[in-house]
């Protein structure tokens, strides 16, 4: 492992732990010498890397802190750039184009080397079935799940039944198929998923509901083993 990398890793480890850590449980994780991993603390507080602490009492990183790109390894500009093709080739307009625009913010700040490893990169997204057309702004429902927001929408089920629900969105889940959102549904007092294409209309309320997004996501996934029912 070179220098870089492992100053790269230590900077990772670091963004990991919440509270102050100590040197010796970093040098283990990093797999270096107490002494090294001392150096390696100068050295990245040297080129400004906002780390607090000191030997003997533990180092936290300070919230905030970029990595600069010029460190990523070619496995994660591989990543990165995969994932934004796979979002520009299946996701809505307004996500096609943040994943490309991303794309492009990445690679104009990159070293000459990692920018031709970007545009040459050989992970390629193979096409896929046509989504059917969503009748609500993918958007919108984004914006009610960012802002913790209800959401009023007019559902249409599979035999074509109607609904009006009041429901706490959580989640988007991305299929090659469908897509679907994720939420709480006030009507059936249970977690329910429901095709975004067959949603005819979204309103997103003014009330916030009253769980944290993050919370109602942990539940889900809880009881995932267990049951999961479409709406």
């Amino acid at each position: 492992m070179s220098r870089s990398e492992r100053l790269l890793d230590l900077l990772q480890v670091l963004r990991r732990h919440r509270r102050p850590v100590s040197g010796e449980v970093l040098a283990d994780e990093i797999g270096v010498s107490i002494r090294t991993l001392y150096r390696d603390v100068a050295s990245l507080q040297a080129q400004g890397a906002a780390i607090e602490g000191e030997p003997g009492v533990g180092y936290i990183l300070k919230p905030g802190f970029l990595l600069p790109p010029l460190m990523f390894p070619p496995e994660e500009i591989e990543a990165l750039v995969l994932g934004s093709r796979w979002v520009a080739d299946r996701g809505d307009d307004h996500l096609r184009d943040a994943a490309r625009n991303a794309l492009a913010r990445i690679a104009a700040v990159l070293p000459p080397e990692l920018r031709d490893a970007l545009d040459a990169s050989a992970l390629l997204v193979g096409p896929g079935v046509k989504l059917p057309v969503d009748q609500v702004d993918p958007a919108l429902l984004r914006k009610a799940i960012r802002t913790e927001r209800k959401l009023l929408i007019s559902y249409s089920d599979g035999a074509g039944v109607a609904s009006e629900r009041v429901v706490w969105p959580f989640a988007l889940a991305f299929f090659d198929q469908v897509r679907l959102l994720l939420g709480w549904c006030e009507l059936r007092q249970d977690f329910r998923s429901f095709r975004t294409d067959r949603i005819v209309h979204a309103q997103v309320l003014d009330a916030r509901y009253p769980k944290r997004r993050q919370a109602l996501l942990k539940q889900w996934r809880e009881i995932q083993g267990i049951s999961h029912r479409d709406a």
